[in-house]
């Protein structure tokens, strides 16, 4: 028995919406919500932002589902939406008002871990579709090593290769940047 859980809608699903089917369109909104969700957490700075990100994510995908080129580009055409989404948020909160729940974190800390997600987000987002859409699904989402290759139609062996040169093109880029560096997540599954 497979785990539907990390699926996306199946491309039949995703078809039919790029169709206009109203019943397909709200399947795929529906099955797509957890994984966008589930991303835009890791990138926005807060709870909210990500809700907000991900809303916006599905109303775009709502609205322009028939222009999506292919199926299979569906997560990595949502992604994009959710990281452009948390960058204008993560933008939009260095120039307006700190919220208070800052707590005891300075304004100068909440600037800087801003700052570096925005780098990184960046710095994801700079990297080769391929490698990008393998570190997303496995580093960001989670998914098993045999769940991503699943998901992205490849070998176990060309989804860990990916994913090492993906790991390391992010790591030099951070470094070069001056961020942390967040990939030190080395396992092998």
């Amino acid at each position: 028995m497979t785990d539907t859980r990390w699926a996306w809608p199946t491309e039949e699903i995703i078809n039919a919406a790029r169709q206009g089917d109203p019943r397909a369109i709200a399947i795929l909104l529906d099955g797509s919500h957890a994984h966008v969700n589930r991303f835009a957490r890791t990138l926005c700075s807060t709870p909210e932002d990500a809700e907000e990100a991900t809303q916006e994510a599905l109303i775009v995908l709502y609205q322009k589902i028939g222009t999506l080129r292919a199926a299979a580009a569906l997560a990595s055409w949502m992604f994009q939406i959710v990281r452009h989404e948390c960058i204008r948020r993560s933008r939009l909160a260095l120039r307006g008002p700190i919220p208070s729940s800052a707590g005891e974190h300075s304004v100068e800390d909440l600037a800087l871990a801003r700052l570096e997600v925005e780098q990184i987000v960046e710095s994801i987002a700079a990297l080769p579709a391929d490698q990008r859409a393998v570190l997303v699904l496995r580093d960001i989402q989670g998914l098993s090593g045999k769940a991503t290759a699943q998901t992205l139609g490849l070998s176990r062996a060309a989804m860990k290769s990916r994913l090492h040169r993906g790991r390391e093109a992010l790591r030099a880029q951070l470094k070069m940047s001056s961020a942390p560096a967040v990939c030190a997540n080395t396992d092998h599954d």
